[in-house]
Formats: structure tokens, sequence, C-alpha cells
């Protein structure tokens, strides 16, 4: 709160740092004032730097927000000055009120709030009751505790005030300002020049002698015992202002200014004398343009420039308006006369015989007579009866009409409004005289008139297919294989098997969408419908003797199709007659001559040929057994028994190895098993050579050859 203004530097950094140091010593409205004159005189010429420090001051006396005051001038130095002035009185008058209470209470306990508004009243309360007890302590007035300027100031001034009197004197000024004690050695009747050339001219005021250094009345020597600051007498609480009197500190002095406002329209002067303000010359009225403003006590009034002749008058924005003397309480025109009002003035004229409504003048012009409205030509109740009476009528309104006897017309009574809810069961609109019932959708007027039945809108037949009546509405459906239409919700649309997501799934072969249902197919040869119209069947052409091979020809059925196959046995070798499955229908041993040498060094045993016939996996997951090659050579055998292992390989025909052959022990002996390990679409033809070691205690025994004749459909069913 103390070190706020150290941050306004627009003013100049001279009076920055001269601001800052007064405004602490209360005697920063005197400075401001004397230096920022200059500077506000550059800016606004009618507003002088003294008005912007009354207002300051005027507001703090109401307790306003310094902060927020209303300006008058729209120079940024004005409002500085402005804020700075109020915010002098309100710390001044604060401290001062601290001040009091710590001489008349010698307590500050309550002021226990630290808000703003009594923060500097309890700091300036707590210094004054510290310098009251150092100076009951015997402690000197000036110590050096390092309690912040102005806590100082309050500190050493209630210290002092507290002192006997034989150690200091003091002195009044002119205005009843007590001075601050001053030393008793500074000497009353020196000359003063004498003083300052004692020491040196390092003294402000009086030099009281060598190298000591003295202040005038209303100053105080600063620590460095060389300058001089002004004693603020409000802070201290040493001003003689009487109750209603305000204390304003000035420079080395003090006045008093009455608190009391002088009301609105005038203002306080310095010698507290309330003077009229005269808001024509300073502007501040609110005359139009088409008024002169003139000056009374305490107010203005605003005088038209222009003035109205006769018969005119001026109303609030200068205007003449004209003067309507035939409505004056006492009529302008004598009895029997009619008055006609006219700009500015007025005519009279004699008076004529004026009939009221409803009745006009006899043929003689004497008297006036009822008009019968009924027999006129304007058909005045529009059709309805008409009754005449004097000076009136009346219509006799037909049924579901009321008389109006304002606009006096027969008018349509709205039934629906009247009754809300009680003449219709669903909606009710009104007609000319009367009012009619009708239905929502989905139901029709019932035989009274007023109540709604379910309407079958099944009749009409409004759905594609299938109709069901509800309570008021109806719902379409449709037969199997149909659904209905998301647009209009009435007609059944087609529903296409084949395209449904499950659609690839229900045929094996090629679904066929037909209106409300489907059917399936297969290839068209190799393959036949199953029973249940989806799954496509292979024909056995082998078995039902539809295939084409010849006499030397073996048959083998393939999935969708066969095959016409004939072995021979190489040379050297003859055929087993015996085929104890379908799988090895062929095989040829070796039978060498005698004295037949290459042939008996032959290491080839046997040769065989297996037929297979495999599909296009849909999705091929994991491998797939396809062979089995069994053998006698029983698992885990010792050398002792001759042949003790098997060895598989495949030699040749295995595209992208899509194939490979593993060994396995089943019922003690061992087994090989081809497997398909990789995906492969057909249509494929290949043969799969495959070889079967023996091996003995004297070595390798030979082998057997196996021809499996592979065929992959293109198709995996």
């Amino acid at each position: 709160m103390w070190n706020h203004h150290h941050h306004h530097h627009h003013v100049g950094s001279n009076l920055h740092r001269m601001g800052s140091n007064l405004h602490h010593m209360g005697m920063h409205v005197v400075l401001l004032t004397s230096l920022l004159g200059v500077l506000l005189a550059q800016g606004v010429q009618q507003i002088s730097v003294d008005d912007c420090c009354k207002d300051g001051q005027k507001h703090a006396g109401d307790k306003e927000d310094c902060a927020t005051l209303p300006l008058i001038s729209e120079s940024p130095t004005c409002r500085t000055v402005q804020e700075q002035c109020c915010v002098a009185v309100l710390e001044d008058n604060m401290c001062t009120t601290g001040i009091t209470l710590a001489k008349d209470q010698g307590a500050c306990d309550s002021l226990f709030s630290n808000t703003c508004e009594t923060k500097t009243t309890k700091m300036c309360c707590d210094c004054c009751l510290l310098g009251k007890t150092g100076q009951e302590q015997g402690l000197p007035c000036d110590h050096s505790l390092a309690l912040g300027y102005q806590c100082g100031l309050v500190y050493r001034a209630c210290c002092v005030d507290g002192a006997p009197d034989n150690h200091t004197t003091t002195t009044t000024t002119t205005t009843g300002k007590p001075e601050l004690p001053i030393k008793d050695e500074t000497p009353d009747n020196r000359d003063n020049s004498v003083l300052v050339d004692q020491c040196n001219g390092k003294c402000a005021h009086l030099c009281v002698s060598n190298e000591t250094c003295a202040c005038f009345k209303g100053y105080k020597l600063k620590p460095n015992g060389k300058t001089c600051e002004d004693i603020n007498e409000c802070l201290l609480g040493a001003s003689n202002c009487r109750g209603g009197e305000r204390c304003i500190n000035t420079e080395g002095s003090f006045r008093c200014q009455r608190e009391v406002s002088c009301g609105t329209g005038y203002e306080l002067t310095d010698d507290n004398n309330c003077i009229d303000i005269d808001e024509c010359e300073t502007g501040i009225h609110n005359c139009g343009p088409e008024f002169q403003c003139q000056n009374t006590q305490g107010s203005f009034r605003c005088l038209p420039k222009v003035q109205c002749g006769g018969g005119f008058i001026q109303d609030a924005l200068g205007k003449c308006i004209d003067i309507n003397e035939c409505v004056s309480q006492t009529g302008p025109c004598q009895r029997g006369q009619l008055c006609i009002n006219t700009a500015g003035s007025y005519v009279c004229r004699k008076n004529s015989v004026n009939c009221g409504r409803g009745y006009h003048l006899n043929e003689e012009g004497t008297r006036c007579v009822d008009i019968d409205e009924c027999k006129g030509p304007d058909q005045v109740c529009s059709g309805h009866g008409c009754v005449n009476r004097m000076g009136s009528y009346h219509c006799d309104c037909d049924s579901g009409y009321n008389f109006n006897s304002n606009s006096r017309l027969c008018e349509d009574i709205n039934e629906c409004r009247h009754y809300p809810g009680r003449l219709c069961a669903h909606k009710c609109d009104n007609t000319p005289g009367s009012y009619k019932c009708t239905c929502t959708t989905g139901f029709k007027l019932a035989r009274d008139g007023r109540n709604c039945e379910d309407l079958n809108e099944c009749e009409s037949n409004p759905c594609s297919q299938e109709c069901a009546n509800v309570y008021g509405s109806y719902q379409c459906y449709c037969r199997r294989g149909y659904q209905l239409s998301d647009i209009d919700g009435v007609t059944c649309e087609d529903i296409d098997e084949c395209a449904l997501p499950t659609g690839g799934h229900i045929c094996s072969h090629r679904c066929h969408n037909t209106p409300g249902n489907f059917h399936c197919s297969c290839p068209v040869s190799g393959y036949t419908l199953a029973p249940n119209g989806r799954s496509c069947q292979d024909v056995d052409e082998c078995v039902t003797a539809t295939h084409t091979c010849l006499e030397n020809q073996s048959c083998f059925n393939v999935q969708g199709g066969f095959r016409c196959l004939s072995f021979d046995c190489p040379a050297n070798y003859r055929r087993v007659s015996e085929t104890l499955e379908r799988s090895d229908p062929f095989r040829c041993i070796k039978s060498c001559q005698p004295n037949d040498v290459a042939c008996i060094l032959d290491e080839t045993h046997s040769v065989s040929h297996t037929f297979i016939s495999l599909p296009t996996f849909r999705e091929f997951t994991r491998a797939e057994e396809i062979v089995f090659l069994r053998t006698t050579v029983p698992a885990y055998g010792t050398h002792r028994l001759g042949s003790y292992d098997v060895k598989f390989v495949i030699l040749d025909g295995n595209v992208d190895n899509a194939f490979d052959i593993i060994k396995r022990v089943e019922n003690g002996v061992y087994v090989g098993v081809v497997r398909q390990v990789k995906q492969l679409t057909g249509p494929l033809t290949t043969v799969l050579k495959l070889s079967m070691r023996n091996l003995t205690i004297q070595g390798d025994s030979g082998q057997n050859l196996i021809n499996v004749h592979v065929y992959v459909s293109e198709f995996w069913f």
C-alpha cells in the first residue's frame, strides 16, 4: 500500500523520487501541485492542477474508492493528481485515527481485521504504542529501529509527545500548528547566515553550531543530520482542528477544512466558505442548443433563445406549440357560438344544431329524430335479425353468433375455444356459426358426428402383399423370401439370398436368385445336385460305367470327373495281382532271371502306383494327411531282428513344396504319412515319386518306389 506510487514513471525520474518520498512524509499533495501544474496546463488549459487535487480530496472526504474516481479531465496528469490527493487524505485520516486510538486507549486490539481499510490505521496505532513504550523505558526517541520510514516517523512523534517539557521546547505557528521539538542547544538569537557559514553550507535550514544543523518550524531533521523534512501534523494527531473539520497537511504547516458538504450547486473554498458553482461558465449544464444557460444560486436555468408569439407556448425542446383556446374551461366564445381553433388564435361562429349518433335533423332542420338503421341500405346486421332502438339498434344474431355492442356486429362464437375437449373426441374445427369434428389419421368419424372409430385401412389394400389392421393404423408384412421396404413401409422387396453375407455358403457351387426364393446349381459335368438342393455330389463315373476308358486302361474316379490310366511293369518286374485297397491298385515287384547279375544288384525291390483326388481347399489352415505308407518293420527294433528302421523320401513331383512325408508309429510298426502342407489351386496334376528304404544290420537293404498320382480339382467340393 505504501510503495505503489513508485511505479508512476510518466511524470519524470526526478518527480518519481521526490513524489515517492514526499508521499511517506504526508507532503505529496503540495509538491505534486507545484511540479505538475505546468505539465497539466500544457495538456488541458481549462482545468488547473489545483482543481484536480481538490476533486480528489473531495471524493476522499466522501469515503470513495480513489482508484475509480470519476474523471474531470482527459489529461493523464490530472487523473494521477486526483488519485494521489485522494490517497493522501485517506491515508492521513486513517493514520490519525490509529494515533488517536493509541493515545486514548493505549491498545490496538480493536483493529483485529487486516483489511485494506484498517491496515494503515493499525500500523500507525502499533508504531505510536512503540514510541510511547520506548519513551517510558528511557530509550532515545531517534532510536535506529528498522521499523520502516512511515512507522519511524510515528514512533518518534509519539515518543517525543510523551517526554517531559524540560527536555524539549515547542512552538506554534500562526495557524496554531505545533512544531516538532528542537534540541535545547539551538540558539534562538543566532544569525542564520553565520550558522550556515560555520557549518560550511552543509545545513539545509539552520546551523546551531559547528557541524550541527536544525530546521525551521514545521520541519524536523532527517537522519542524515543535514536536510529537513515536513512534519505531518495531521498524521501525528498534533493539529488543533475542531469537530466537523478535517486536517489537511501543508508544507511546513497545516490547515483545518470543514468536512460538511456544501450541497449540490456549491463548492467549498480554502477558507471554509460555500460559494455557488456557475454551471453556465464551467459548461457543466445540460441546456440544449435551442436554449441559453442562466446561472442561479445553487443551480441554473435554461431559457429559450427564440421567444414565441401570442397564442403559442414553448415546449421543453424550445419549439412553439399552438394553444387551443377552445378547450379552456372558460370558452372564449359567447353562448350559442361555436369555437374553432386556428394557428395562434381562434374564431367564433354561430352554433348550428348538431345531432348525436343515431339521430339526424328533420327536414325542417329544427330538431333531431331517430335514424332507423334496420331500414337503411347498409345491412348493418349482415343478414341477421335487426331491432331498431331510439338512437341505436340491436342485432338479433343467429345461433352460433354473439352481438358485440362495441362493434355493433354479430360475431361468430368459437365453440372449440369456449368448450375445449368437450365437443369432439379428437379434433374440433370452428366454422361460421358452428363447428365440426374431425379425426386423426387412422380413424373415421362415427355416426354421432363427435366420436371417432378405428378405420380398417387394409380394406383399401395399401400393402403390396399382406396387411394387418391395428387400432388407429395398420402394419404391412411380407411373405417368405421378401422384406418390407425401408422407404415406404408398404412395398415388399425380394430378398436376394445369394447376396446375403452367408450367400456364398448357401450353395456349394452357384446360387441363383428368384423372386421370393433361390436355387443352386452344380458344374455341368461330374457333379449332381444333392437331395438338399444345395450341395453338389461327385458322380463316380467308374462305378456308374459312364466313363470312356479302354479295356487295357483302369478307370480312376476324381472329384468332378475320372481318369483312364494304364500301368505296365518295367523289365525284370512282374505285377502283383492282389489288391488290398483302391488307393494301391497297381504294384510291381522285382523278378530277376537266373544269372542276371544287374537285376539282382538293382536296389529297387518294387514299384507301385496309387491315385488320389484332392479338392481346392477354401481355407487351408493346417496340414492334410493324404497317403499312408504302412510297413512291417517293428518300431524300436534291434539289430538281431533284421530291419530295424525305415527311411521315407520324396524324390520328385513335389510342386511348390506343397507336400512332405513324415514317419510315425502305429500299432507297433513304422508308417509313412504323406501330407499336403500348402494350398494348391486346381485343376492340377502331379506324380509324387516316393522312396521307402529299409535299414538292416548289413546296411541299406534297398528301396521301394511308390508313384502317387495326385489330381487337384478346381472345386472345393
